[in-house]
């Protein structure tokens, strides 16, 4: 039959009620929840830092202050895992470390070769020489090994094989390195040493100062104006030996500097 408001009445018998489906209450848990539920946090905390390294005791302070941290392990080692379903522990196994044994009556010798560095030239230099002699030197081990004769090199005329300003012969053999400086201008000891000569040199040096390194280096600075050395004064790398000149035979004011390995003159850029 059809309601005034649209709605249809059943006019047929009432449906029976719905029977309620039966649910079991048993459900499937986590097997270590009532263990880890009857450990309490503080036993949680710990039994982790005790599993993670950290150490029993640490964690017990750990739990006692009630802070919650993230601890991150490195694996640096194997890691080994029990079998046990839910349980796991780690063990981190260190390499075993060599035994080193001795004498009761040995020596032991802690001593080393001595270091130097490019802040300490005269340490290289004189690890240089008494490593070997002057002669066997390379010019790459040998590069930067004397202190510079002036504040401000200026190069002119190289060492080698010349014209000669003098003459003007060709194939005169130049047996130091010149460089430009005004007359007075201050000359300083390549590197520390002796003065083993300090006057006038017969061939053409003019004022002539020497300066013996060992082991058979020496340096050597000429044509100079005066000097303010006297033979056998120790001098050091940088001291103010003289003034550089124009005496003997040199066409203008400058500094001849050279570097005699054995006796025998090489390039002195191949030191500088």
């Amino acid at each position: 039959m059809q309601h005034a408001r649209g709605r249809r009445r059943a006019t047929g018998p009432a449906s029976e009620p719905r029977v309620p489906e039966a649910f079991s209450s048993d459900r499937p848990r986590d097997a270590q929840r009532e263990a880890r539920r009857r450990r309490g946090p503080f036993r949680q905390v710990t039994d982790f830092a005790a599993a993670s390294g950290v150490g029993q005791k640490a964690g017990v302070a750990l739990a006692a202050t009630g802070l919650l941290l993230t601890v991150t392990v490195p694996a640096t080692s194997p890691v080994m895992a029990t079998g046990e379903q839910g349980s796991t522990s780690a063990a981190f196994a260190s390499p075993a470390q060599p035994e080193v044994s001795a004498e009761a009556a040995a020596k032991v010798d802690f001593s080393r070769t001595s270091v130097s560095t490019q802040g300490d030239p005269d340490g290289k230099l004189k690890q240089l020489l008494s490593a070997q002699s002057a002669g066997s030197i390379s010019r790459e081990a040998s590069a930067g090994s004397l202190g510079s004769p002036l504040e401000t090199l200026v190069k002119s005329s190289p060492f080698g094989y010349r014209v000669s300003p003098i003459t003007g012969g060709v194939g005169e053999f130049h047996r130091g390195q010149d460089f430009a400086a005004q007359c007075g201008t201050s000359v300083f000891a390549a590197a520390s040493g002796t003065v083993t000569f300090a006057g006038w040199h017969p061939y053409g040096g003019g004022n002539r100062v020497v300066i013996d390194h060992g082991n058979g280096l020496e340096t050597t600075y000429n044509h100079l104006s005066s000097f303010s050395v006297q033979v056998g004064q120790k001098v050091t790398r940088g001291d103010v030996v003289a003034l550089s000149g124009t005496t003997g035979a040199s066409t203008g004011c400058h500094l001849h500097f050279e570097v005699m390995v054995n006796g025998e003159v090489v390039d002195p850029t191949g030191w500088l």
